[in-house]
């Protein structure tokens, strides 16, 4: 079990998940100096990732205290020990597996269950989840969210799917609590080509986006 905590502070001051998915090693520890920099405190490395495990380590090793470091695609119990042992601060999943949910509740493990329906949302809040993964979000909108608030806005909600520069102030204006965020921040291209300088100004503007309209509405 790592000795790592999720800084809830830290996610508030960001409240912006940055999913990484099928990412070498290599271009991981290249990546994560400029998301630091450019203000991003929470991250997620999906499950399905080939050498995740020790790529979670890593990260831990280099940003603990810094980054809130989390397994994302955590779909059952030998998943969640996995992501555990790794040192995963937090846990993400696209489903509701009320194990899994009840296991991190117990270990004091924040943990963002995956639901789409009203019905799903609320199960998994009541279960006591950290916050609610709206997903995928790319067929819904924003207005989905904010009908969602409409009943329940005491539940915390974090759309995942096709948030982008363009969209991601949408999805906060209509009720969002955070926001995953995975290709469209870590662009392929970008990483493919080592094209850090370019990269860093994405994440940037993003970063930017996000913090200033905080700031508007604070």
């Amino acid at each position: 079990m790592n000795t790592a905590t999720y800084s809830r502070e830290k996610f508030n001051q960001l409240p912006v998940v940055g999913i990484i998915r099928g990412m070498s090693m290599e271009d991981v520890m290249d990546i994560l100096p400029l998301y630091v920099n450019a203000g991003f405190t929470t991250i997620e490395f999906t499950l399905n990732t080939v050498d995740v495990l020790s790529i979670i380590q890593a990260a831990q090793d280099q940003y603990n205290g810094k980054l809130n470091i989390g397994a994302g695609t955590v779909c059952d119990m030998n998943d969640l020990d996995k992501a555990l042992n790794a040192g995963a601060q937090f846990i993400v999943a696209p489903i509701v597996n009320e194990e899994v949910i009840k296991a991190c509740v117990d270990l004091s493990i924040p943990v963002f269950p995956g639901a789409y329906t009203a019905t799903e949302i609320y199960k998994a809040w009541s279960l006591g989840a950290e916050m609610v993964k709206v997903f995928p979000a790319s067929s819904i909108g924003p207005a989905y969210i904010k009908d969602i608030k409409a009943p329940f806005n005491q539940i915390k909600l974090m759309p995942v799917g096709g948030i982008d520069l363009q969209n991601c102030l949408d999805f906060m204006k209509a009720g969002s609590d955070g926001l995953g965020v995975g290709s469209q921040l870590f662009n392929k291209k970008m990483i493919k080509e080592k094209n850090w300088a370019q990269l860093s100004e994405q994440f940037e503007a993003f970063a930017n986006k996000v913090k200033n309209y905080l700031q508007e509405v604070e």
